[in-house]
């Protein structure tokens, strides 16, 4: 039989750890709380506030991902415009939550989090979704320039997506002294 070999899991699950790997160590503390919030996993409060300061971004990044439900129910199926303004608009305005944060400094990283906290349907519209926020003027404009720049032209462009959901989801791990590890 001919045809096209699918990847194996695990080699996609692997890609997946590298790409997270790849990303800073800000970016990453960002997407592993903000999936603590986004999927409700674990206490974002108590696990990822230093201070005051963090705490308040905390609250404020889970009244924002209040709307995340809404936004998981209503993913277009195709581009009819009436399906799209409620969506992209509410999208729009939770990443531009996020992009506001500094800690998202790519369109990779962006869409590494927003496939895991919305699903892999929501990967069409990740790259407008992303170019609109990333304009809008509540960012600085360095952040604006280089989160514009990011983004590939193939991503911009792509005729069409995957649909295959993501398979790692990034967590808190806990320090472990070396002395404590076994020989």
């Amino acid at each position: 039989m001919g045809g096209q070999k699918k990847p194996a899991a695990g080699t996609m699950t692997l890609a997946e750890i590298k790409e997270f790997a790849s990303f800073s160590a800000a970016t990453q503390r960002y997407v592993r709380r903000s999936l603590d919030i986004g999927l409700d996993r674990d206490d974002a409060m108590k696990r990822w506030s230093r201070d005051v300061v963090e705490a308040a971004s905390i609250r404020a990044q889970s009244r924002v991902y209040d709307r995340l439900p809404d936004l998981r129910a209503t993913v277009p199926e195709d581009s009819g415009l009436d399906a799209v303004e409620p969506f992209l608009g509410t999208l729009v305005a939770v990443s531009a939550f996020d992009l506001g944060q500094g800690r998202l400094t790519s369109f990779s990283a962006y869409r590494f989090l927003y496939e895991r906290l919305i699903s892999a349907t929501v990967r069409p519209w990740l790259p407008g979704a992303f170019c609109a926020a990333a304009a809008l003027p509540h960012l600085h404009p360095d952040l604006r320039r280089n989160l514009l720049q990011s983004i590939s032209e193939a991503a911009a462009t792509a005729s069409g997506w995957s649909t295959r959901a993501p398979s790692f989801y990034p967590d808190w791990v806990e320090k472990v002294e070396a002395g404590a590890l076994p020989n």
